[in-house]
């Protein structure tokens, strides 16, 4: 294999470097990380090279087995043909937009051929670093390059623009183009670094970017602002703390893959005479590679998606460009994964949570990938959603959090747990995380998928319910249900950040009482189900009368507010096997005594000797005495009827007054309406006297 050797490009002068930036810490050519030698081939010196590069991107030897060690983005383009893709049309430059470029298959001068192109990009030391190169098919003269990084996707396209077809993309304000201009002698002109910045309208033009302090820069054609440029920037002899820097190949080497440069250079195999040599032989001059601190630059923070290297007619911003490889770089991107959490920051069980009395906390968990660069900046902002089934949070709900979001660095510590928010109501919900990159070049990321939704469900109320007393028929019977583990309802929002949360009013709703005969079916005679209106947790209770003496079974069922996602309905004692919901209606148990009374009547015979048919009335006067005082029970006057001659004997009619009492006594007069017989006065002539027998009481069975 040929000797390696360094060639200089230029002198590395520090103090050359125009227009201000900051001087990095470590020298973008000996950061340890990769070869700035002259060559494509991983050798003596720390750090990859080109061949690893190689075989990184293709998967085939490249020369060696090895890909880089710890390259954040890698490209190798290599050209199909040599008439393939080189840059046609006016608007072929690079003060224009992409969309103002056009290629299309042709030649252009051997010396401008390009046959590869490579970049690859590092974090050495806390700083982001750039390293790119090409190799070409001829170096019959000098030639100028350039190197474009996109933070956009770049592509070649089918429309038709310029004499050609177009590209695809545009640019993006932070775009890097580095130019340089080296002979195949090995000294170099000029190295300039531009920042694609619509700002400048006009070479001259002046831009301040912000910083600390703020910087001035001078545009160095339309859209192009100058960041740096030397005239003495070789990688070979460049100062410890260089910011960029280029070389070329000083003698013929080795390339590590297939190349054949227009004089088919070949390399001797070895010291000993006679050896085959080696193909894929490049001249002085083909080969070329060099490298940029972007933090050094203060663009450390952007994400080149695509880099295009490109041959050139000078170093002028306005050259004619020719010959050009694309590919793509460091596939920028961000990647959200998010995981609900409770509120305690533990993964959410696969059944949900519980509303529990009427709210529950739940968090969200991000974790965010960025690729294509190890340092970049942002926001993320966490919303919650209720939603129904399938749907998830794409857009809209309650941002939990700073209005702005969290700030988010390369450096945050992972996962990114968002704060607290409170649900108030069962249902379906969704979180949604984005990412809003302050990156030029890393995109922004979101997620709102159905592994961010969680469900919280709605309790199922307690209702024991106790059945009162057995009681007699006529009297009421009585039911308690002791309400409980209820929640309250939904607060206003359903989704609240504010703490402590306002939470809704108790549960309502109502407990439906139904007292059922034996059969567990029939309603109990004289009774109707008694509804009784429900304010949360606590005791509530029912009373009916039932109609018929039997066995009966309480049934309780509660059922929520009408809205009311929170509680379940429940019903207790459904079929009738609680025996603490049975009472007994019974018959009234009856007994008897007697006590004898009787109705008293009496009888008077009244006679006179002569003086014609008697006519008259006899008064009878009964008295509960036995000397006809005291209290009257019976008075009653019969009229004789004089069809008996002188003797007629007349009856009291006595059926309605009764009387216990042990002694009766008769009064009685006659009162003789015959003027020929005289009458009778008021007399007590006749008493009773009775004795009353009881044997006990009599019970029913």
């Amino acid at each position: 294999m040929s000797k390696r050797t360094k060639f200089l490009l230029g002198i590395g002068v520090i103090a050359a470097l125009v227009i201000g930036w900051q001087v990095a810490a470590f020298a973008v050519h000996d950061t340890g990380k990769f070869e700035l030698d002259g060559n494509a081939t991983n050798g003596a010196a720390a750090g990859d090279d080109w061949d690893n590069v190689c075989h990184q991107v293709l998967g085939n030897d490249c020369s060696t087995s090895n890909n880089t060690t710890g390259a954040t983005a890698v490209d190798w383009v290599s050209e199909p043909t040599l008439t393939t893709s080189i840059f046609t049309g006016g608007g072929s430059k690079d003060p224009q937009d992409i969309n103002n470029w056009a290629y299309k298959d042709g030649s252009v001068p051997d010396k401008d051929n390009l046959l590869h192109s490579f970049a690859a990009r590092y974090t050495a030391n806390g700083d982001e670093v750039l390293f790119f190169g090409s190799d070409r098919y001829d170096n019959s003269g000098d030639a100028q390059q350039g190197f474009w990084f996109f933070q956009n996707s770049i592509g070649l396209g089918t429309n038709s623009v310029g004499g050609g077809k177009g590209f695809t993309g545009v640019h993006k304000n932070g775009d890097l183009l580095i130019v340089s201009d080296f002979s195949v002698g090995g000294t170099t002109s000029t190295i300039s670094v531009y920042e694609w910045n619509t700002a400048c309208t006009k070479p001259g033009d002046t831009v301040t970017k912000p910083g600390t302090p703020p910087k001035t820069y001078t545009c160095g054609d339309a859209n192009l602002l100058t960041l740096a440029t030397s005239n003495a920037a070789n990688c070979g002899s460049a100062a410890a703390n260089d910011t960029f820097c280029g070389i070329v190949n000083p003698n013929t080497i080795q390339m590590p893959w297939s190349f054949t440069d227009k004089s088919g250079t070949t390399v001797p195999d070895g010291p000993d005479p006679g050896t085959a040599p080696d193909p894929n032989g490049a001249l002085p001059g083909e080969f070329y590679e060099g490298g940029v601190n972007l933090t050094a630059l203060g663009l450390g923070d952007r994400c080149f998606s695509s880099v295009a290297s490109e041959t050139r007619s000078s170093t002028s911003t306005t050259a004619v460009l020719k010959d050009f490889t694309l590919g793509t770089f460091g596939n920028c991107g961000s990647n959200v994964t998010t995981t609900p959490k409770d509120g305690a920051g533990n993964a959410i069980p696969d059944g949900g949570l519980s509303i529990g009395t009427g709210s529950v906390q739940v968090k969200d968990s991000a974790n965010l990938t960025v690729s294509g660069t190890t340092t970049w900046t942002g926001s993320l902002k966490f919303f919650l959603c209720k939603v129904d089934a399938p749907a998830t949070c794409t857009s809209g709900g309650t941002q939990v959090g700073p209005t702005a979001g969290t700030t988010v660095t390369d450096a945050t510590t992972q996962p990114i747990v968002s704060g607290a928010a409170t649900v108030t109501s069962a249902g379906r919900y969704c979180w949604r995380a984005e990412f809003i990159s302050g990156t030029t070049g890393v995109p922004n990321g979101s997620d709102s998928s159905a592994t961010e939704c969680f469900t919280v469900n709605p309790v199922t109320p307690t209702l024991p319910t106790t059945a009162g007393d057995d009681k007699p028929l006529g009297t009421a019977v009585t039911d308690t249900a002791t309400l409980g583990n209820t929640s309250k309802q939904p607060g206003t929002p359903v989704i609240q950040v504010s703490d402590p949360p306002t939470l809704g009013p108790n549960a309502g709703g109502t407990i439906t009482f139904t007292l059922l005969k034996d059969d567990c079916s029939t309603t109990a005679p004289g009774t109707t189900p008694q509804t009784v209106n429900v304010n949360g947790n606590g005791d509530y209770t029912a009373s009916v009368t039932p109609t018929e003496a039997g066995t009966y079974h309480w049934k309780a069922t509660y059922t929520p507010a009408s809205g009311d996602p929170n509680n379940l309905g429940s019903t207790f004692n459904n079929d009738c096997s609680d025996g603490n919901e049975t009472v007994v209606v019974q018959s009234v148990p009856s007994s008897m005594t007697t006590a004898q009374s009787f109705i008293p009547n009496d009888s008077a015979t009244v006679t006179a000797s002569q003086g014609g048919a008697l006519a008259g009335t006899v008064t009878f006067t009964a008295f509960e005495s036995s000397d006809c005082t005291g209290n009257v029970i019976h008075t009653e006057d019969v009229d004789l009827t004089g069809n008996s001659g002188q003797t007629e004997t007349v009856s009291t009619t006595n059926t309605t007054h009764s009387t216990t009492a042990t002694n009766v006594s008769w009064r009685v007069s006659y009162t003789s309406t015959n003027q020929a017989q005289r009458s009778i006065l008021a007399t007590c002539l006749e008493d009773t006297t009775l004795t009353y027998h009881q044997s006990g009481t009599a019970t029913s069975q």
